[in-house]
């Protein structure tokens, strides 16, 4: 090692080896355990790159400053584990336990962290550190330089982010599918072209943060606090919006749902065409496709409309009551206190609609069997549909796939669920009274107030 006059550590880490990783894994088991002896780990400024730590308990370690380039940490438990200032590029973290963690000035760029535990992690930017002979962290002079979190290209499919704290964030090309940032400060965050298509941003903190060119279809950000953010070119489309958002501006250059006015369709014309498509096999009249459409309110009771298109459409407080909607896409769709009652919606995609509050009572969302498709069965796709305080009385739900669906304080008294998969999915609180639950896959649900 040198050392410069000012008492400096050259930044080069020693990497770490087996032995001496065993060792402080002992001592690490013990210290949690509270046992004598025991000594918390620190691989402070050390290099523990392309090393395999999958699984491994480091709850509480110090890895500040530690270069874990490509590091193999799948699965590995990391609460309150202290990576500030960490080198994570191209690590697997994913379905890692990170909550509560300092990960500030972390650089996560590449990093895989799908279905990642990061509640409460914080994840803002950090000022930049050297280490003394002592190893002591000290700032390097009188001016300190702040180093934002770097989450560039990173993979958080499906993670928790809870609270998490990620003002002024680097995270540009961003994967956030499906994630979860309810009550999370972003603001001054930097989420350029990111892809948080489908996460719950519930009173989340985007006060200034750039959102040019993001991803939101069927993204959650009610309550959201969305002051002076830019969403230039940003995909809202789909989106479960406050009432008023936008009209008081606040998405000024996104790309927003059209009415059908403001796109030419008259929605009777459209659909006669569709029932004319639907009866001559497409050979005349025109498929009904109102994809990316805003038509809160609107009445489609008894309407037949097998294989239209209404992705990302926003349906809330409409009435489809005893509607055909066979095969239809209704994906990423707003579908909030809508009457779906008795409607036929077999062999539907309903893949990450927003259904809280819907009426679903003896819907059909079994499989069906196209003619002239051979054996094949449609099966109906909920998967991680929103169905919280849904009302699904004698719903017939046979096949359908709900793994990773809310269904929370979800009415399903008499649903017939044989079959269905429910892997993942939130239960809490629904009613299963009187539900057919043979040979429903479970595994991995909550269930703990059913």
């Amino acid at each position: 090692m040198k050392f410069d006059r000012s008492g400096w550590v050259d930044p080069r880490r020693k990497p770490v080896n087996q032995q001496e990783l065993q060792a402080a894994l002992a001592g690490h088991e013990a210290y949690l355990k509270g046992v004598k002896g025991g000594v918390r780990a620190s691989f402070k400024f050390r290099d523990l790159s392309q090393m395999d730590l999958c699984h491994l308990d480091l709850r509480e370690a110090d890895l500040s400053g530690a270069r874990l380039f490509g590091t193999r940490l799948s699965g590995a438990k990391l609460t309150g584990a202290i990576l500030y200032a960490a080198d994570l590029r191209l690590a697997h973290l994913d379905r890692s336990e990170l909550s509560r963690c300092d990960m500030r000035g972390a650089c996560l760029r590449g990093a895989i962290l799908t279905g990642a535990s990061m509640i409460e992690t914080d994840l803002r930017d950090g000022t930049l550190l050297h280490r003394r002979r002592s190893g002591e962290l000290e700032q390097p002079g009188f001016e300190t330089e702040s180093v934002a979190t770097e989450l560039t290209l990173a993979t958080l499919r499906q993670a928790d982010l809870t609270r998490a704290r990620m003002s002024s964030a680097f995270a540009v090309q961003t994967d956030l599918t499906d994630s979860v940032l309810r009550g999370a400060r972003l603001n001054n965050a930097n989420l350029t072209n990111a892809d948080l298509t489908g996460a719950d941003l519930e009173d989340a903190d985007f006060t200034s943060a750039n959102l040019t060119g993001a991803r939101l279809q069927g993204a959650v950000l009610t309550k959201a606090k969305l002051a002076r953010a830019n969403f230039a070119n940003a995909i809202l489309v789909g989106a479960i919006l406050d009432p008023d958002a936008a009209a008081r501006g606040l998405f000024a250059g996104a790309v927003l749902p059209a009415t059908p006015d403001e796109s030419g369709i008259m929605i009777a014309d459209a659909l006669r065409e569709h029932e004319t498509w639907v009866m001559t096999g497409g050979k005349s009249g025109r498929r009904a496709e109102f994809a990316n459409m805003s038509m809160p309110g609107v009445d489609l009771t008894g309407a037949r409309l097998s294989a239209a298109v209404f992705r990302c459409a926003t349906l809330n407080d409409s009435r489809i009551a005893d509607a055909n909607l066979v095969v239809a896409d209704l994906s990423l769709a707003d579908l909030r206190n809508a009457d779906l009652a008795k409607s036929d919606l077999r062999g539907a995609n309903l893949e990450r609609a927003t259904l809280t509050g819907a009426d679903l009572s003896e819907a059909l969302l079994g499989p069906v069997q196209i003619q002239g498709g051979g054996p094949h069965q449609f099966r109906t796709n909920m998967r991680r549909a929103r169905l919280a305080l849904a009302r699904l009385r004698g719903a017939d739900l046979r096949l359908a796939n709900l793994s990773g669906a809310l269904l929370m304080q979800a009415d399903l008294t008499g649903a017939n669920l044989r079959e269905t998969d429910l892997s993942g999915a939130d239960l809490r609180g629904a009613n299963l009274s009187g539900a057919d639950l043979s040979d429903a896959d479970l595994s991995g649900a909550l269930l703990d107030d059913t």
